[in-house]
Formats: C-alpha cells, sequence, structure tokens
C-alpha cells in the first residue's frame, strides 16, 4: 500500500478506455499490456483497491513492478501512453569510432599508393597503416572492409 499513498494512479475515463482497448483488442507487445493491466489495477479514481499483494496477484507480476509502473506514470506526468510504452535510449550504448573524417581518410589512404614493396592495398595492409596513424582510431580488417565496401571502394 506503500506506493498507492505516495504515487497514487488516478486516470482518467479517456485513458482507462485507451488501456482496456490496448488489452482487449489489436496486436501490442506482451509488456505494454502488462504495464496497461498494472495501471488499470491501480486506478484509484474507480474506488479503493485491494493490497499491493493482493494486486500484484492478480495481474501476475511482483510488488517491485507495481512500485516501479506507479513510479513511471509518475514521472511522466500522468502520461498513460509514455507509462505503457517502451523507453526510447538517448545514445547507443558505445558511439561508433568511425566518423565521416574517419572514413574520408582511409578511403583517401586506399586511393594513394600502396607502399614500397606492396603492389596493392588489402584490407589488413590498410588495418596495420591505419593502426600507424594517430588522428585515426585503429580499426579491424572487418570495419575497414565494410566502410570501404559501403562507399563502393575496390582494393585493386
Amino acid at each position: 500500500m506503500g506506493s498507492q499513498k505516495k504515487r497514487p494512479v488516478v486516470l482518467t475515463a479517456a485513458d482507462r478506455d485507451e488501456l482496456v482497448r490496448v488489452t482487449t483488442t489489436g496486436v501490442h507487445p506482451a509488456s505494454v499490456i502488462r504495464r496497461a493491466r498494472m495501471l488499470l489495477a491501480l486506478d484509484t479514481a474507480t474506488g479503493e483497491i485491494g493490497s499491493q499483494d493482493a494486486i500484484a496477484a492478480r495481474v501476475g507480476v511482483s510488488g517491485e513492478t507495481l512500485r516501479l509502473v506507479a513510479k513511471r506514470f509518475a514521472e511522466t506526468g500522468g502520461d498513460v501512453h509514455a507509462t505503457i510504452a517502451r523507453k526510447k535510449r538517448d545514445l547507443p550504448p558505445v558511439p561508433s569510432p568511425v566518423t565521416g573524417e574517419v572514413e574520408a581518410r582511409l578511403i583517401a589512404m586506399a586511393c594513394s599508393q600502396p607502399p614500397q614493396g606492396y603492389t596493392r592495398w588489402s584490407q589488413r595492409l590498410l588495418e596495420k597503416h591505419v593502426a600507424l596513424v594517430e588522428d585515426i582510431p585503429d580499426l579491424d580488417h572487418s570495419t575497414i572492409g565494410r566502410i570501404l565496401k559501403k562507399r563502393n571502394c575496390v582494393l585493386i
């Protein structure tokens, strides 16, 4: 009952109708349907609701999951769609070391004359020379091949 006192879930009639529609009709991901069912069960606008353990057992989730959904509902300012939908990532987990400038420098290197003793550039040779250049991050030969293929640059 603690999260219901701290963060009560009060749904409007339109929000309630939308959540009922999500849970009963159409094709939606299971997590969206589960969160919609939790919000409907936590709604205090329709009257007194049971204990958190009873709601968790009825919906089929843990009490902690109920608390987190109620917290997200409060954080989104009562926006039902933002609460039940999956959160979008702000940034990718690791930014790519390959930028436009790196691609340009790599293609320029691949189009230049190969080092003395070699007749042509290979991906492994480019990998070794990229490691020697300080401005370009170390790239794997498969990454080099992907960059060259993307730009239609053929090593001859």
